[in-house]
């Protein structure tokens, strides 16, 4: 891959066509080195469908916590708010109706255990291949990760999310 990057250089050629060729190269390899990563880890659980794979089985949800809800606004904004908005594509997919889209037990497993889950379960894996780029763990507590789910499902109830978060 450097060669071809080199070769490039020393042509000067940097046209478009010739990126591409570069880019499928890069693509090609780094898809290559994932496939045999994930062989050398040994074999994978199969995960659940609705619930991912990590700590999180079950989750008991009643009415909309507004007091757990807003300890979960004030995680979302330290942790998450760097990659994540709830009305755009931002580093990470958009967030509004998550609750609608996800099982609760996916979301806080997917917040607390984002490698595992981009390697074990099929939902996670396309939204990695779509967005390209690995949720990192931002050493969140369960507890906290229960909160962050609670200001998800209270803005998914309002429909609309806070004006602070469309921005």
């Amino acid at each position: 891959m450097q060669d071809d990057m080199q070769q490039l250089k020393q042509q000067r050629v940097f046209g478009t066509r010739n990126r591409r060729r570069l880019w499928r190269r890069v693509l090609a390899v780094s898809v290559v080195a994932t496939a045999l990563s994930a062989v050398a880890a040994g074999p994978i659980v199969a995960a659940s469908a609705d619930k991912g794979v990590g700590p999180v089985k079950d989750v008991k949800l009643g009415p909309v916590d507004a007091a757990l809800a807003q300890k979960g606004a004030q995680v979302f904004q330290q942790k998450c708010s760097a990659c994540h908005k709830f009305h755009e594509r931002y580093v990470g997919p958009p967030l509004r109706g998550v609750t609608t889209r996800r099982a609760p037990e996916w979301i806080m497993n997917m917040i607390l255990n984002p490698q595992e889950m981009t390697q074990e379960d099929a939902t996670a894996k396309e939204l990695l291949g779509e967005y390209m780029m690995q949720m990192t763990f931002q050493n969140v507590t369960q507890e906290e990760a229960r909160a962050i789910l609670e200001h998800f499902r209270q803005n998914d109830a309002a429909g609309a999310g806070s004006a602070a978060e469309k921005k």
